[in-house]
């Protein structure tokens, strides 16, 4: 039978009144104990994970114990262990959700044995916290309690071990309990598990680190703090009005800045104040901390911080304003570049925190005195590329996490052999590890617009696992033979190698070598310190490879594109920094050649190992999925093409893809982008997932076109691709008839892990949209938008609401609303020299056209992809974050300067001219070869056509995998 209690919270409010919540709280007489020993597992429903029956004693670690050493407590050496729910919240509370998560993940892993048990529910368990009584000691007292009843409950046939940090706790509880032993943690691990060195070792790191961070604060608050002042003084102080007493109270959304003090008992009285007390900044605190009974010296009324203090950058503005503030109020600043990336950062759940000591050490060494070498083993067991392959990389420029790297070369029998090399991150981050486990909870490395924070260590990401040029490294290959002539794969290799990239390209620089331009060399610093004749052969050499890759990705490419090639829409904008990271432009990305280039190989590495590792593992393996779209999101696409004429047919990946070609208007080649754009966001979201957790024909991906998918070529920055490179090496090691090596998931444990990377991936993309959005608004705030050029620019409607149209500015890559009808009530109205003025009247709105009309009888019509005039500025918010805000100045296009003309001319030049290429490589083919049959049979069942597809440079745009702008092609 449940009984009920009360748990009372007196709260005081910011006027002073104290406000009284009662929670009801329910106990029973049995919760689940999860122990095999249990004498009523009827009535305590153990149907969950047991703790095992070959254990020695259990143990239950104090709320402190959990905080601080959890990683030890990770260890699976470490078993019988009973994590409190007292322990668990004091986790939740006071550590953050990062903290919790991975305590969560532990007590949900099979492969460890512990388990949860819920003390504040179980009756007999249950203690209330007694007046005066702190915090810590209640959660110290409750689990001590918890651990007699549980011995107890066993029939006490199973000694209770409770390890704390408290000694107060050691010295009461040690011997009060027969059975029940409280001793400290480090005390434990000497007795229990002397042999266990590397908990040892971590124990002794971590102790070592809170002694030194203890000795860093106290040695820093002597230096940054005034001593508190003696007790007589104090006393005498509040007594003579010059000192107010009261609770300090830390405002957790601005805790560094601003904290108040809430006036208690004859102190309220005897100031005559009416409010709380503002404390502006850390060092006014003086290291008291949220709770604390403090006295505060009131400052002289010329000096206090009100509402408008709060609102200027300094007391100075503040005078300058004329106003004066009267009591003290809520004061801080807020906008500030570093705030509001804090801010994104909290809303998306990313951790930022630094990579802990223990996972550190696990980290291979390479300094100038201790270099780090291919070692002898792996040269051995490694296909050996380095004098046999020219190896080379094209990434964005200062690009440092170089995932993949491809080669080309022609075989003794005239045949080609293609290359496609991947960093071999899990030859250093072995299962379960420390920094295994890091990156899992991680999940990704999380690239904001003007940084990023990585999933792996930087001695990893930009270092050991970083393909640079020039060194050594190893990597997981996939290398396949192709037709000399049609370039139909032959053969297809796997495994595991050591190569040394010859060149580290960026993107434009490959560009200008592939059309040409052979002045670029000398940006390339490989070839800076070569004489003529060497640096001449390796150029034709280097040339001739990235001709002929980008020949093979135009034929596979040209043949995809006839099975259904999806080529979608978006915007990517770089954000141009100065050295004080200043914004000094919004740029949109160029799209080039050997961006699709790059891209296709990529692509065509991830499907083929996507079988590879569900042959081998047909119901644990990691593919990905993307389902076909529901068709009623399409429909704005369809009624907007409409407005101009087009007919999109959406009942397949190929018909979608046909329609979209032939939806040119020469006349304006933004209208393609921008249905383009809207099918992109038609697009259902692409998942992670595990085979053995749905049918093989949910397998497909239908923005690829592809029957299976997976991610195998950027494991420097995604979970989900160290997953399958375990998966990979398994299956070789299989077809070797070798002992599978890797530790791999379960269907079951596979299917929570892709919920969690799917949902990590969300917050990633989310966050990085977030970030581009904040250095919109900071290009364009506090800018004169009469004389400022940048804030007006050419806009174009790409849809139609009740009181405002959608538009789209091409120059900076910015959707928004710019609306016809203010919040007076009055529309917009263009005269004759077409510029925009409010005006009373109203507005109609039809299909794909709305109409404002004034009381005067003006009208002004505009229409869906009209071009108009657009003002961009920034709209502030006391309470949200900035937004760009749209207003249209006239009912004309903007004449663009000449420059930005030319700037945008020839990106549509380029883009025309890869379709171009890419056209007329399937027109050869098609002279050659037998049109393929659509299979009706799969164009019915599925509404898309089998086979390959083209990469679309911002598919990941609804693929909820991060759009990278270090590395534009992911998938």
């Amino acid at each position: 039978m449940l009984q009920k209690r009360e748990k009372v919270l007196l709260l005081r409010t910011f006027q002073g009144r104290t406000l009284r919540i009662v929670r009801e709280h329910y106990l029973r007489p049995s919760v689940p104990c999860n122990s095999p020993l249990c004498t009523q597992p009827a009535a305590c429903r153990n149907d969950g994970k047991l703790l095992s029956s070959d254990v020695t004693h259990y143990m239950i670690p104090d709320w402190k114990v959990v905080q601080d050493y959890l990683e030890i407590l990770e260890f699976p050496e470490l078993k019988g262990i009973i994590f409190m729910q007292t322990a668990c919240q004091a986790v939740q509370h006071q550590r953050g959700r990062r903290q919790y998560n991975k305590l969560r993940n532990l007590l949900k892993d099979a492969r460890h044995d512990c388990i949860l048990f819920a003390n504040e529910f179980q009756q007999y368990c249950y203690l209330p916290r007694e007046r005066g009584e702190s915090m810590e000691k209640w959660q110290t007292r409750s689990i001590y309690n918890a651990a007699v009843w549980y011995y107890h409950h066993c029939q006490d046939r199973m000694p209770i071990v409770m390890v704390t940090e408290d000694e107060e706790a050691v010295q009461q509880y040690g011997s009060e309990t027969e059975g029940v032993f409280v001793i400290s943690f480090k005390n434990y691990l000497d007795s229990f598990w002397p042999d266990l060195k590397a908990a040892h070792e971590l124990c002794d790191s971590i102790l070592q680190s809170r002694r030194e961070r203890e000795n860093e604060s106290q040695e820093s608050h002597r230096r940054e703090y005034p001593e508190h002042l003696p007790l007589e003084v104090l006393e005498a102080g509040i007594k003579s009005g010059r000192y107010i007493q009261g609770i300090l109270n830390v405002n957790k959304h601005r805790a560094q800045i601003e904290a108040f003090v809430r006036l208690q008992g004859a102190s309220s009285k005897d100031s005559g104040l009416f409010s709380d007390i503002l404390i502006h900044g850390m060092k006014a605190r003086n290291r008291s901390i949220h709770g604390d009974m403090v006295v505060v010296e009131l400052l002289p009324k010329n000096e206090w911080k009100g509402r408008t203090a709060a609102l200027c950058e300094n007391d100075s503005d503040d005078k300058a304003s004329g106003e004066s503030p009267s009591e003290p109020m809520p004061t801080g600043r807020i906008g500030d570049l570093e705030g509001e990336i804090a801010t994104i950062l909290v809303e998306n759940s990313i951790s930022v925190a630094p990579f802990s000591e223990a996972q550190m050490c696990e980290m291979p060494v390479n300094t100038p005195e201790n270099p780090w070498k291919v070692s002898p083993e792996e040269e051995r067991e490694r296909k050996d590329l380095r004098k046999t392959h020219l190896v080379f990389s094209i990434d964005p420029k200062g690009c440092e996490d170089v995932d993949d790297t491809l080669s080309v070369r022609t075989l003794n029998n005239g045949d080609l052999e293609l290359g496609v090399h991947i960093a071999d991150v899990t030859h250093f981050v072995a299962p379960n590890s420390y920094i295994d486990i890091e990156a899992r909870t991680r999940a990704t490395t999380y690239y904001l617009a003007d940084r990023r924070y990585d999933m792996l260590p930087s001695i990893l990401s930009a270092d050991l696992c970083s393909l640079l040029g020039g060194v050594d490294r190893y990597a997981v290959s996939v290398m396949w033979e192709l037709d000399k002539t049609s370039y139909e794969i032959k053969k297809v290799w796997y495994g595991r190698t050591i190569i040394r990239s010859s060149y580290k390209l960026f993107y434009e620089a490959a560009q200008e070598l592939l059309d040409g331009n052979f002045n670029i060399i000398d940006d390339i610093p490989e070839f800076r310190d070569l004489d003529e004749k060497s640096r001449q052969a390796k150029l034709e050499d280097l040339v001739w490879a990235i001709g002929k890759l980008t020949d093979i990705a135009r034929h596979v490419r040209a043949k995809r594109d006839r099975c259904g090639a999806l080529e979608l829409e978006g915007v990517e904008v770089r954000v141009q920094l100065d050295e004080k990271k200043n914004i000094q432009d919004l740029i949109p990305k160029q799209p080039l050649e050997v961006h699709e280039t790059v891209a296709e190989f990529m692509i065509l590495a991830n499907h083929w190992v996507a079988k590879k590792i569900w042959e081998s593992f047909p119901h644990q393996a990691l593919l990905r999925q993307h389902p076909p779209p529901h068709q009623e999101f399409f429909s704005e696409l369809r009624e907007c093409a409409k407005a101009k004429g087009f007919f999109i047919d959406t009942r397949s990946n190929k018909t979608l893809a046909d329609s979209l070609d032939n939806a040119n208007d020469p006349s304006d080649p933004i209208v393609n982008r921008l249905l383009r754009s809207m099918a992109a966001q038609a697009m259902s979201n692409a998942l992670y997932f595990s085979t053995g957790s749905c049918a093989e024909e949910e397998f497909h991906h239908y923005g690829l076109a592809l029957d299976k998918y997976t991610h195998f070529t950027s494991p420097i920055r995604r979970y989900s691709d160290i997953i399958v490179h375990r998966l990979l090496m398994a299956a070789i090691s299989k077809d070797k008839k070798m002992e599978i090596k890797e530790n791999l998931f379960s269907n079951k444990d596979l299917e929570e892990l892709c919920r969690h990377i799917n949902n990590r991936n969300r917050a990633a993309q989310h966050s990085q949209k977030q970030s581009t959005e904040l250095f919109q608004c900071m290009y364009f705030k506090d800018k004169d938008q009469e004389t400022e050029e940048r804030c007006i620019s050419d806009g174009v409607i790409y849809s139609i609401r009740t009181n405002g149209v959608l538009v789209f500015i091409p120059r900076f890559g910015i959707k928004g609303a710019a609306y016809l009808k203010n919040k007076d009530g009055l529309v917009i109205s263009c005269g004759p020299d077409s510029c925009s003025e409010w005006k009373p009247g109203s507005l109609q709105r039809f299909q794909n056209k709305i109409t404002s009309t004034t009381t005067g009888g003006e009208s002004v019509t505009f229409h869906l992809f009209d071009h108009v005039t657009v003002r961009i500025s920034v709209q502030a918010s006391r309470c949200h974050s900035d937004t760009v805000r749209l207003e249209i100045m006239r009912n004309q296009p903007y004449m663009i300067p000449d420059t930005e003309l030319f700037h945008q001319s020839s990106l549509l030049l380029k883009s025309d001219l890869v379709k171009e290429v890419t056209r007329s490589v399937e027109e050869a083919q098609l002279a050659q070869e037998v049109k393929v049959n659509i299979i009706q049979e799969d164009y019915q069942k599925y509404c898309q056509t089998k086979g390959r597809s083209l990469y679309t440079l911002l598919e990941e745009i609804r693929d909820l995998a991060l759009l990278d702008v270090s590395n534009s092609h992911e998938i």
